[in-house]
């Protein structure tokens, strides 16, 4: 590390509010940024997705558990792995805390991995996490929102990650979200990949 140069605290004011107006400018192109974010078009959610879970079998609706807003973290563990992602557990240590405030906003957020609910229920024991986490094992879910992918795929390089096609293995990190309105019906509302795309 090249350490930078040292300066009069009246020098370093000086450059902290330089840098201050374009931290600002940021700020305002984030904040456009996700307005376009909540413009995005829906995708009604026709297809029935099952899941193994704490209750049993589950649908993608009663995942919600009585919100409007369901986030869906990708966690990758893939059927025959021994243990989940590293990154995606050092990401889901933080979750539990999140919870109480999200559901005070109705939103409902959840982990899903192809890995049989007995691994996934063995593995967060392991890691002492109280967050719902459930199976789509035999389900098309991780398939559909494009972060598991087929050996043939892996194989031939061809997997199709993050809107575009690209090289990687069977599992991917990401995160869906979802909305559920006053009918039941189920849409498909955002979708976000990592640019890295492995852990």
């Amino acid at each position: 590390m090249n350490p930078p140069k040292v300066v009069s605290e009246a020098e370093w004011v000086v450059a902290r509010k330089e840098l201050l107006k374009k931290e600002k400018e940021f700020t305002h192109q984030r904040d456009a940024l996700s307005a376009e974010r909540r413009k995005l078009p829906w995708v009604k959610i026709d297809k029935e997705y099952v899941f193994d879970g704490p209750n049993d079998k589950e649908t993608l609706a009663d995942l919600f558990d009585g919100r409007s807003q369901l986030i869906v973290y990708h966690f990758m563990f893939g059927p025959d792995w021994e243990q989940g992602c590293p990154s995606c557990s050092f990401l889901c240590d933080h979750i539990d805390g999140t919870l109480a405030h999200l559901e005070h906003h109705d939103v409902t957020l959840l982990a899903i991995s192809r890995a049989p609910l007995s691994k996934i229920e063995a593995y967060k024991k392991r890691m002492g996490w109280r967050f719902k986490w459930v199976s789509s094992f035999g389900s098309d879910f991780n398939f559909d929102y494009h972060v598991s992918f087929t050996a043939e795929e892996v194989a031939q390089h061809k997997i199709y990650y993050n809107y575009e096609m690209t090289e990687g293995g069977e599992e991917q990190p990401g995160i869906s979200v979802f909305y559920k309105d006053e009918s039941d019906d189920i849409f498909h509302t955002y979708s976000s990949y990592a640019r890295g795309g492995t852990c």
